[in-house]
């Protein structure tokens, strides 16, 4: 497998990872009934919950970007040092954009997202080149 292709394996256990940690976090604003339940009405979460839950939809939009960019430059055969770099230093820019985001870390959300979408642009950017 490839760096790129085991990035974005490992992004994908992130997603589920976040997706779990914001139900734990959730589970303790509502109890684990509502957020098992058909959520018909929506309560109102801790500021930590609201983070985590936005960080999860970010991270969606992101699997999107990296996604791409792995298709781009697996299937052309464009793989190379430079991609693998990108494809790593993406992934963890998204690992450290939990906490940034969780914790309000301002500007380095900000700053951190940018890196890591930086990343697969460049991606893309070196398997057109």
């Amino acid at each position: 497998m490839t760096p790129e292709l085991t990035v974005l394996a490992l992004a994908a256990l992130l997603q589920a990872f976040q997706i779990g940690l914001a139900a734990i976090v959730m589970n303790g604003d509502v109890g684990a009934r509502w957020n098992a339940g058909p959520r018909d009405t929506q309560p109102e979460f801790s500021p930590l919950t609201g983070r985590l839950r936005r960080a999860v939809n970010n991270h969606f939009e992101s699997l999107a970007f990296l996604t791409i960019a792995v298709v781009v430059v697996s299937l052309s055969d464009q793989n190379s040092a430079f991609t693998a770099a990108a494809a790593w230093v993406h992934l963890l820019a998204r690992v450290l954009y939990i906490p940034a985001y969780a914790f309000g870390w301002t500007p380095w959300r900000s700053v951190i997202w940018g890196v890591g979408f930086m990343a697969a642009m460049a991606m893309i950017l070196a398997a057109l080149i």
